[in-house]
């Protein structure tokens, strides 16, 4: 073979053995995993709370949580929400808040704060440069709805709402939340909003006629805190996976009390909620889509157990959602 035709035929098998490789599939997107928890007292009612409450957190490996009673650790450590942080390396915003933390693996672009109790907020950017906000909240735990209809069974419906706004002020605090992401352009952001947190009431997706056939301290009303969230155009994302309040109850409270303190039945309910409004603009930018979501613990620690020692350290059940990025699509791609 002369020299030339043996560069060429080289060059050839080259040609075909670059051909031949497959290029490895680009890893999917894990999408954005956000965990909601209300830690009892900072976790500190429990031996090696923080400890435990951090552990859960690993192990649901979540991208961001929306944490309520972030308090002080007992000892010589910051607030719980500020001790994770730091133990994970991540960035975190409390400000001046008592109890509210958002707590991200990614970069804070700008901080928010509405109330030391009701509110406080982030806007993030992700390494694939998306960015969303996100407010850690939580409102009155006052009169109970499902307490009020174990106490008072026969309390009619007209007096059980008042207890949204009469004996508690959670009505109110939620609409002012309501009007601060109004006044901050959040409901309007080009960018995902996510609004998380205690709202100490169930939600008017859970209590409908089937669902107050099935569990008891339930009745098919119009509750009003969940009905203004919605209509503010936020997205249950627990509801918006599991759509049936029957099958998928999604009960956070509570995993640690089957009963309460004076021996009273528990009113078993969904309290801890993800809303999500996704930004109206037409021109190719992200929004998120819920995919996935369940509660923590999925297994309740055993009630026999001294408080102290349960494994998992909170009266409130955790949620991790999991939401899908996408992109939306511009006039073209709608022709």
């Amino acid at each position: 073979m002369s020299r030339v035709r043996c560069l060429s035929w080289m060059l050839s098998s080259l040609l075909l053995y670059a051909s031949c490789q497959v290029t490895p599939p680009k890893a999917a997107d894990p999408g954005l995993k956000v965990l909601v928890w209300n830690v009892l007292h900072g976790a500190n009612d429990v031996d090696q709370g923080p400890e435990k409450a951090l552990r859960v957190i690993q192990d649901a490996a979540p991208d961001l949580v929306l944490m309520q009673e972030s308090y002080d650790i007992d000892g010589d450590r910051p607030t719980l929400g500020r001790w994770i942080a730091g133990q994970l390396g991540w960035h975190y915003q409390q400000a001046d808040s008592p109890h509210l933390c958002v707590l991200t693996k990614d970069e804070i672009t700008a901080r928010f704060f509405h109330h030391p109790w009701h509110g406080v907020g982030v806007r993030v950017r992700d390494a694939e440069d998306r960015e969303f906000i996100a407010y850690s909240i939580w409102i009155d735990y006052r009169a109970f709805p499902g307490y009020e209809l174990r106490d008072t069974p026969n309390i009619s419906d007209d007096d059980l709402l008042l207890s949204e706004s009469v004996r508690s002020s959670r009505l109110p605090q939620a609409q002012a939340l309501i009007a601060h992401l109004q006044e901050q352009g959040h409901l309007e952001a080009e960018v995902p909003l996510l609004v998380g947190g205690d709202w100490n009431t169930p939600s008017h997706l859970d209590w409908t006629p089937d669902a107050a056939r099935v569990y008891r301290r339930r009745r098919a009303l119009p509750l009003p805190v969940s009905m203004a969230v919605q209509s503010a155009g936020l997205t249950d994302v627990f509801r918006a996976v599991h759509p049936n309040p029957i099958q998928r109850p999604g009960i956070t409270w509570s995993p640690m009390f089957r009963s309460t303190s004076d021996g009273k039945e528990q009113a078993f309910d969904r309290i801890d909620r993800l809303y999500l409004k996704n930004p109206q603009t037409d021109g190719g930018g992200w929004e998120l889509q819920p995919t996935a979501a369940h509660v923590l613990p999925q297994i309740w620690d055993d009630e026999a157990q001294p408080l102290r020692q349960r494994p998992f350290p909170s009266d409130h059940g955790a949620v991790l959602l999991t939401l899908n990025w996408h992109r939306t699509p511009t006039l073209t791609d709608k022709r």
